[in-house]
């Protein structure tokens, strides 16, 4: 099964997204800022990016754009507590997924990492 990459600058949420898609069988990378995501990709290449969008340093929108120059066509699910619909429409122009709301709804992410991690 693919692996997945958790990127979120809270660490409660990265911890409890890796907790959780363990117990699912998922294999389960995690980086806390934009350059280790960029990182972590170039090195696992992992099937799904589940991607905070707002983060210190490299917003998650900047880490999509940065795949994208680097012409690295990865999947990638944008996770936000806010509904910022200017940065969504770019996101989606970059090929991303979607975007899914915090709080996270456990039973519906494990849906969607399914779907995608299985195409």
């Amino acid at each position: 099964m693919s692996k997945i990459l958790i990127v979120d600058d809270a660490l409660d949420v990265r911890e409890f997204s890796k907790s959780f898609f363990k117990k699912c069988g998922i294999d389960v990378l995690t980086a806390a800022d934009g350059e280790a995501a960029l990182r972590v990709i170039e090195q696992e290449m992992p099937g799904l990016v589940l991607l905070d969008i707002r983060m210190e340093g490299m917003s998650g929108i900047d880490v999509l754009r940065e795949l994208r120059r680097r012409d690295i066509s990865i999947k990638v699910m944008l996770v936000s507590a806010t509904k910022d619909e200017m940065v969504i429409k770019e996101a989606e122009c970059l090929g991303c997924l979607g975007c899914i709301q915090k709080p996270l709804v456990l039973e519906e992410l494990k849906r969607l990492v399914f779907l995608y991690i299985s195409e």
